[in-house]
């Protein structure tokens, strides 16, 4: 039987017919897939409406504003598209749906920039993008059931979304300066529809209107009344100027290529990761957490490379408590050169972040007999001195590049050791401990909560969200969790079933990615139906970015060159698939393999 790939090549059709007891990672995996469509079914319709509306009190805010109210559903799209029941992704758009009617009818009264709306043009007014990327964390992740998923009526809509929402970042809607392309800047950490905060940040900007919180809200922030909420935020001053942050707003961009496949978007993308890397250099390796609006490291906090909200610096006082809280965000920058590497393959930004991590580890210091590693830098250098090393991104590194260089940061990683067959025991304990995961959640959310609607803050409900997908993109997709923040799904593979027509695993068909190494993935699968065979497509990448070669079955090379290949699993059979890969061999797409 021959099938034409994508790229027009002729390939064989791969076949698994040796019957297989089903493994015991198999069942749980299937088991838990089913656990967690079934939690989110009843999450969903415990906190929202018939209109998709979260029932709560919108507000905005850095504590509790309309990113915390869509963030309840992180994860869910992920969930999807690894084999989650249909209805994840209906609820999904009703939730965006109902999400943007809810946050663009509430308006403020204090915060200048949200009076007529805290969403405008369908987007976050201004904030920054530890906020804006938890406003974003579902609607970027629909892609994942591509376009033909997604249905005629909706995809069209959705992909004026995507260009708007790149176009607020490129200089194409004059209401949302954002970016300078003579400096690739984005002018401002506060930045949205509405263009970037120029000035500075007030408690208010942060905090929201006013609001009566004793006896009647829970802050789970831990503010005991408005006060210490707009102490919270005191100190969130100097926004102005370009931060590690904002390179968040990238996966926007990328979103807009691996719809259309535009180059305008893939240079804009490329070009302002890149921008940062000349910063990095010229700030000796380490990455600057302000860039002034003449383009001059620490050019809007007195030259001080390190300042500025969420920089190197930032430690700031909990009004609750007096303490010092470190609060320091520049690690978000390793995300955005992972996208930069999705359209390219770049090892250059694994090289630099890797690089500023051994140097930021350099510092080590033994303190009360304990070697300890800095977290922050400030005006007498390196503090914040913990036994844990600066590691943010070294996971990452490590799966983007395969070098063993990279390896050795993550080395004790339970996941990196059960690649390398040192933890064979790891997907039994990970998988069994998620079931856990959801019950508690569901327990101490859905059945022990006593909030109302009139007595509920968006982000409430955020800790009971019952979504546990880390484990599974792990283990079936070779992949890195995309977490809360609007990032792409990073992953070596991904399956399709050509029945259903649509993304995740075909009903009753289990994946474990067992090894990966730099040119090649072996995969098992298992067809659990004892009585029906089954088809999966297997792509390469979460967005066909990896180009498979060829594939080995029983020692067996059937050549494949092109994004994705098909297996035919017997009915109770299954058996190892190694995918020989050149990664980073394709632009990536959000086309199923079909379309």
């Amino acid at each position: 039987m021959e099938q034409h790939n994508v790229t027009g090549t002729r390939t064989s059709v791969l076949v698994l017919d040796k019957p297989m007891a089903p493994p015991t990672w198999a069942l749980l995996q299937r088991e838990l897939l089913a656990a967690n469509s079934a939690a989110c079914r009843r999450f969903f319709d415990y906190y929202f409406d018939e209109r998709g509306y979260l029932k709560c009190v919108p507000r905005w805010g850095g504590d509790d504003g309309p990113d915390d109210a869509i963030e309840n559903l992180t994860d869910w799209p992920v969930l999807y598209a690894l084999g989650g029941d249909d209805d994840l992704l209906a609820m999904c758009i009703r939730a965006w749906e109902g999400h943007l009617r809810q946050y663009t009818e509430a308006k403020t009264t204090e915060v200048p920039f949200a009076r007529d709306g805290m969403y405008y043009k369908e987007f976050p007014t201004m904030c920054d993008w530890l906020h804006n990327g938890e406003s974003m964390s579902v609607f970027n992740l629909l892609g994942l059931a591509g376009l033909g998923g997604l249905g005629s009526d909706y995809a069209e809509g959705f992909a004026k979304r995507v260009r708007r929402y790149a176009g607020f970042y490129m200089g194409e809607d004059p209401g949302a300066p954002n970016y300078d392309p003579e400096r690739r800047i984005i002018r401002s950490m506060f930045n949205g529809s509405r263009g970037p905060m120029l000035r500075k940040a007030t408690a208010v900007d942060w905090a929201g209107d006013p609001l009566e919180v004793e006896n009647r809200f829970v802050l789970l922030h831990g503010e005991r009344n408005y006060a210490e909420m707009l102490a919270h935020f005191e100190e969130y001053n100097d926004v102005a100027g370009d931060h590690p942050l904002n390179m968040g707003a990238t996966s926007l961009i990328l979103n807009a290529y691996m719809l259309s496949g535009e180059a305008k978007y893939r240079e804009w993308l490329l070009g302002y990761c890149d921008a940062w890397l000349k910063r990095m250099q010229a700030n000796g390796g380490i990455i600057p957490s302000n860039v002034g609006l003449d383009g001059t490291l620490g050019g809007e906090c007195g030259g001080k490379w390190w300042g500025g909200v969420y920089g190197w610096g930032f430690t700031v006082t909990v009004p609750q408590t007096g303490e010092k809280a470190h609060r320091n965000l520049v690690h978000w920058g390793y995300r955005g050169f992972g996208n930069a590497i999705l359209v390219s393959g770049d090892m250059r930004y694994v090289d630099a972040w890797g690089a500023m991590l051994d140097q930021i580890n350099g510092q080590m210091r033994v303190i009360d007999g304990v070697p300890c590693y800095p977290h922050m830098y400030g005006d007498d250098g390196w503090y914040h001195y913990r036994p844990d090393r600066y590691l943010h991104g070294a996971l990452d590194l490590y799966y983007w590049s395969m070098r063993e260089q990279d390896r050795a940061r993550v080395a004790d990683d339970p996941w990196v050791r059960f690649l390398h067959g040192e933890s064979p025991g790891y997907p039994h304990e990970a998988l069994r401990a998620d079931f856990e995961t959801i019950r508690s959640r569901v327990q101490e959310g859905i059945t022990k909560e006593m909030l109302t609607p009139d007595t509920r803050l968006s982000d409430n409900p955020n800790p009971y969200n019952p979504a546990t997908v880390g484990t599974l993109v792990r283990l079936m997709l070779g992949g890195l969790p995309t977490g809360n923040a609007a990032f792409p799904l990073q992953a070596r593979v991904r399956y399709f079933d050509p029945q259903r027509r649509r993304a995740g695993l075909p009903l009753g068909v289990a994946a474990l990615v067992e090894q990966m190494d730099a040119t090649s993935a072996t995969v098992m699968l298992v067809n659990l139906d004892p009585t029906r065979a089954k088809s999966v497509v297997i792509q390469g990448g979460g967005y066909g970015e990896h180009r498979i070669l060829d594939a080995e079955i029983d020692r067996r090379t059937l050549p494949v060159n092109g994004t994705w290949c098909t297996v035919r699993l017997a009915a109770g059979c299954g058996g190892r698939v190694t995918l020989r890969m050149a990664r980073y061999g394709a632009q990536p797409r959000l086309d199923l393999p079909w379309d």
